[in-house]
């Protein structure tokens, strides 16, 4: 999945990309209670923050982290879900927590906080493996701590 991603020096970047980031600090401290404060407090809309903040990541956050929440949207079908967590065991990841919405139009949005201590691979590799699963759509990176 990572390669996807490019390094670039922040310098080069318009200055709105920083402030995504700020915000998205402030919200994760408790600085800010909620999107639209932390938006007005580093000056940019939240059109601006929510068009970015999922795909703008720090390098710190990608390598040495120790935990990892996913997103995907799985097929309400049986196993899926059991055939995702052995995966996820598989890599030597530990579940730590699984939140899961009712299924709406066949599909199930499931969000997935996993400890990646142990994990002698990449997280990226776990998410390719996850997405190649039947009835797996869509899996996504949200954070790394």
């Amino acid at each position: 999945m990572l390669e996807n991603y490019l390094i670039v020096h922040k310098s080069i970047l318009p200055d709105y990309y920083d402030a995504v980031l700020k915000a998205k600090h402030m919200i994760e401290e408790g600085k800010a209670k909620n999107v639209m404060q932390a938006t007005r407090m580093v000056g940019i809309s939240r059109s601006t923050y929510y068009k970015y903040k999922d795909f703008i990541l720090e390098p710190i956050r990608l390598s040495d982290g120790r935990k990892a929440v996913i997103s995907m949207l799985l097929s309400h079908e049986t196993g899926i879900l059991s055939h995702v967590l052995t995966v996820i065991s598989s890599a030597g990841a530990s579940i730590l927590t699984i939140t899961q919405s009712l299924p709406v139009h066949g599909k199930a949005s499931v969000t997935i906080t996993l400890d990646i201590s142990a994990m002698p691979e990449p997280v990226t590799g776990l998410l390719k493996d996850i997405d190649e699963c039947t009835g797996v759509d869509n899996t996504k990176l949200i954070a790394i701590d």
